[in-house]
């Protein structure tokens, strides 16, 4: 049966399914982020050392970049792209209210609060890949720069004001867990939000421009299709169709973010070190965290406009501003480590939206989830190492200074690769 899905129009316009997209964003990243800027001191109160709270946290993000592994592919085969993002939105809308509860769990609350939080990173990775490609897919009709960076401004909005709701409720009760409870309510609203948004457009493929002319690929031999999988390329799940050259590119471009995710660190380090250097009471961490979270979503916005109108060339900014993070956040005063977080934020919030916009150009449509899981996975390992080396070096600072400056020369020498080689691939043929 044919399928006529695609030759209906759409049921929202591109910019109504972005800003929807974003709206859902923003209200899960309320419940998301409110739940991760108090979650280690919530294991903290149920009995949890600091090595087991390092443990939970480091699995559950790694959980959630390397799950992506396998949703991304996944999604690209079924083209279940609506589901995958219900689940795994589901998933954190669910988890994160019933922390409210663990408190009251006696000898279960610990154990119950770990699997809580985990199922809060698996639902992130569950549903990254697949809502990254309905994005994209909208994102085709209005410049996915500007796509990306708005999506990434309410995303931000969310992030900013969740750890704020929390801060408020938990100095309103002198308790955690009507914070929790209190998430119910915005996580409710994405949920409906998100169901509304996939009646209206059951399919975004709706949204991509006719492209008549485009051949098809071939149907590969049974031969060829065992060559492939042999193939080094073939490591790749879900990018095996992908040209050998346009594969190599992203795998450089994925390369550079994944030096740049090391030299961002984690919050995690530079909270630790607002609280041990006596910079800042307890309470006011989750405050530097949303001052991150406001600047994230101005890179977001500025970048992604830049992109549309100067090209790829815009994402340099990621390195350079990466490499003052360690020195800045990490050193003894607290207005230059504000401004150290504020830095972090522009870098972080270019590298979760704008960077994934060169992604989305990079690879053909039908392989967007395979490449944004497999891309997920790079970050991931950057993240992990950074995290990691910062730790081991954080009594040598200048050391961990100069091991940042020269993974960012490095990064940035991958990504003049990356747009010299997407500039000759796209140059036509001579006659």
């Amino acid at each position: 049966m044919t399928d006529t899905s695609r030759d209906r129009p759409p049921g929202l316009r591109p910019w109504s399914m972005v800003l929807g997209l974003g709206f859902v964003s923003l209200f899960i990243d309320m419940v998301s982020d409110g739940a991760i800027s108090v979650g280690g001191a919530l294991l903290q109160q149920l009995g949890a050392s600091a090595a087991l709270v390092g443990a939970i946290t480091g699995t559950a993000t790694a959980v959630a970049l390397v799950l992506r592994l396998v949703t991304g592919p996944w999604a690209d085969r079924s083209r279940a792209y609506w589901g995958f993002s219900i689940a795994g939105y589901a998933m954190s809308a669910v988890s994160v209210p019933l922390l409210a509860l663990t408190p009251s769990l006696g000898a279960a609350a610990l154990a119950t609060a770990s699997g809580l939080i985990l199922a809060e990173r698996t639902g992130k990775g569950v549903r990254g890949p697949a809502k990254t490609v309905l994005l994209a897919d909208a994102a085709e009709a209005v410049g996915r720069g500007r796509a990306f960076g708005v999506h990434k401004l309410l995303d931000q909005v969310g992030a900013f004001a969740g750890p704020l709701v929390v801060a408020a409720i938990a100095a309103a009760t002198g308790e955690l867990w009507p914070a929790f409870l209190a998430l119910a309510v915005p996580a409710a609203t994405a949920m409906v939000l998100l169901l509304w948004l996939r009646a209206r457009v059951p399919d975004t493929r709706v949204y991509a421009a006719p492209t008549p002319a485009e051949p098809q690929p071939p149907v590969p031999s049974p031969a060829s299709a065992t060559a492939t999988r042999r193939s080094p390329g073939a490591l790749l799940a879900g990018l095996g169709a992908v040209p050998a050259h346009v594969r190599t590119t992203f795998l450089l471009f994925a390369a550079f973010a994944a030096l740049t995710t090391f030299g961002l660190l984690s919050f995690g380090v530079l909270s630790y070190h607002l609280v041990a250097a006596e910079l800042v009471p307890v309470a006011g961490v989750p405050l530097v965290y949303a001052v991150g979270m406001a600047t994230a979503a101005i890179g977001a916005v500025a970048t992604g406009w830049a992109y549309d109108r100067l090209g790829a060339g815009i994402l340099f900014s990621v390195p350079v501003l990466t490499a003052f993070v360690p020195g800045m956040a990490l050193g003894g005063s607290v207005g230059v480590v504000v401004a150290g977080v504020a830095v972090w934020g522009l870098a972080t919030g270019i590298q979760d939206s704008t960077v994934k916009a060169l992604v989305a150009d990079l690879v053909p449509a039908g392989q967007r989830g395979s490449a944004y899981g497999w891309f997920a996975v790079f970050q991931g390992v950057g993240a992990l190492a950074g995290a990691t080396v910062a730790g081991l070096l954080y009594a040598q600072l200048s050391a961990l200074v100069w091991l940042v400056v020269l993974l960012q020369a490095a990064a940035a020498a991958l990504l003049v690769v990356v747009l010299r080689r997407r500039r000759s691939e796209r140059m036509p043929e001579p006659a």
